[in-house]
């Protein structure tokens, strides 16, 4: 699902919104997310997971192309891990697909 996507969904099944609401509205959750992370803080959704930023230290990497091994430099990267409640949708839709495929 792309952004212009979820606004769409968000906006049918929001009727008393306007799409420039929305669109407001998720632009805007984004935002604080983004911030929140930069910040270096942690941002937790119940149910739905958390987001966090993980320390990738120094290293020597490979060119993929020649080999010849070139320096990586540390670097700050987001990371998500999922909640226990999405965890499980995502499961019982697997399983539901596997169901139907069968």
């Amino acid at each position: 699902m792309t952004k212009s996507e979820l606004i769409a969904a968000l906006a049918e099944a929001n009727p008393h919104l306007t799409g420039k609401d929305v669109e407001t509205i998720v632009a805007t959750i984004f935002d604080q997310i983004s911030h929140a992370l930069a910040r270096g803080e942690r941002v937790e959704l119940r149910g739905f997971g958390a987001f966090t930023v993980k320390q990738r230290l120094a290293r020597t990497g490979r060119n993929p192309r020649t080999g010849e091994a070139v320096p990586v430099d540390e670097k700050v990267v987001p990371f998500f891990k999922a909640g226990k409640e999405l965890r499980s949708r995502v499961n019982k839709g697997a399983r539901a697909d596997a169901k139907r495929e069968a």
